[in-house]
């Protein structure tokens, strides 16, 4: 979490200073119990993946909320690359919202990184009562410091479109603040999608310079572009492929890398998942042979350098349940793709894996995820 710079805030000046940043040592990851059969609550894993330690692909921490069904979502910072220029700001809060159960939930992860812990919750009512607003999906950070959370519904169960303009920003103390559109409210809904033509948002969101986004046939439920331009990455999560793209003509993209993930079996994997009191008394995790994939790729994370992409494959409960509900019984997993940024490639790394079909208290769902220092997709330059 410190910064590149004595005396400057959290993140980094630019992205190519993000890129020689330190490689990745811990993930967390929502994870779902919501739509299995399991009545326990919600709760971010927190991930060792760093190849040096013999904790490599295993939960470390768990952290449950304090509640049933949340769904937790799309995971943000309090803090940035935004603020990278104020001192005063640290990157040590992840805000988790929660898709179904309107909660937002403020996890502490500057004071123990390797075992956050709950620093606040705001419940529903503020949501429904003080901004006529609900079910929240994506969480930012700005550069004043403010934290913007976008919503896809309203109290009385209205759907606002797959995406929309809505969005809420929360104080330093994690209050509410205002709406951030003040009524002025454009909707992007299902149409405007399959068009690929949404009306021009009002205040822009810039992660880096990128200037289109490219779309295939299928349905993409996550894309990102690598900090330095250079190659786009979607995920195809029906069709269970992952491409890589070479951007640096933008006029002329090139597909330079494909890897299908999709009923893949993993010959070697580290699959056990063990209790926080047995980490120290355990050898190397056992080794599995055949595990198959379940579902399709999902969520990407990219390692600063770009030279490994990181997927997992689950992306809402009810839809993994009506799509792959083997998904759902065996839980999903987190996989590891290696990254040619020379000439572009994708290569499955076979000796990585994540089961969570393999936790304490049965398959979870794992979803989107999130490094410490910073990552490719909650970072925003201003």
């Amino acid at each position: 979490m410190a910064s590149t710079c004595s005396g400057c805030g959290p993140g980094y000046k630019t992205p190519l200073d993000a890129m020689k940043g330190p490689r990745e040592e811990i993930v967390y990851l929502p994870c779902i119990y919501r739509n299995t059969d399991i009545q326990k609550p919600d709760y971010l894993a927190t991930v060792d993946v760093n190849p040096q330690s013999p904790n490599f692909c295993k939960v470390i921490h768990r952290l449950p909320m304090p509640n049933l069904k949340d769904e937790l979502h799309h995971s943000g910072w309090n803090a940035c690359s935004s603020c990278y220029d104020d001192p005063s700001k640290r990157r040590n809060r992840l805000i988790l919202p929660s898709l179904i159960s309107s909660r937002i939930y403020v996890v502490d992860v500057g004071t123990d990184p390797r075992a956050p812990r709950l620093h606040k919750i705001v419940e529903p009512i503020d949501l429904f009562w003080k901004c006529g607003l609900a079910n929240p999906h994506t969480s930012h950070c700005l550069g004043s410091g403010q934290i913007m959370i976008s919503t896809m519904g309203d109290p009385s169960g209205n759907g606002k479109g797959l995406i929309t303009d809505i969005l809420i920003s929360l104080d330093d103390r994690f209050l509410y603040f205002s709406n951030w559109l003040h009524g002025d409210i454009r909707q992007y809904d299902i149409t405007d999608l399959l068009q690929f033509n949404p009306p021009p948002p009002k205040h822009k969101k810039i992660r880096h310079s990128f200037t289109r986004v490219f779309f295939a046939i299928g349905l993409i439920t996550d894309i990102l572009i690598s900090l330095d331009d250079r190659f786009l990455y979607f995920s195809n999560w029906l069709h269970g492929d992952i491409r890589q793209y070479d951007i640096t003509d933008r006029r002329n993209p090139r597909m330079v890398g494909q890897v299908f993930l999709a009923g893949s079996i993993l010959k070697d994997g580290p699959v056990k998942v063990l209790e926080d009191k047995e980490l120290d008394s355990q050898p190397a995790p056992r080794i599995l042979k055949g595990k198959r994939v379940q579902g399709g790729p999902q969520m990407l994370q990219l390692s600063l350098d770009g030279k490994r992409l990181y997927v997992t494959t689950s992306l809402y409960s009810a839809w993994d349940k009506q799509f792959y509900p083997d998904l759902v019984k065996e839980g999903s997993v987190m996989m590891q793709i290696d990254v040619d940024t020379d000439k572009g490639g994708l290569k499955l790394n076979e000796n990585f894996l994540v089961d969570f079909g393999a936790e304490p208290d049965g398959p979870a769902l794992a979803h989107e995820l999130r490094y410490p220092g910073g990552d490719c997709t909650s970072d925003i330059w201003l």
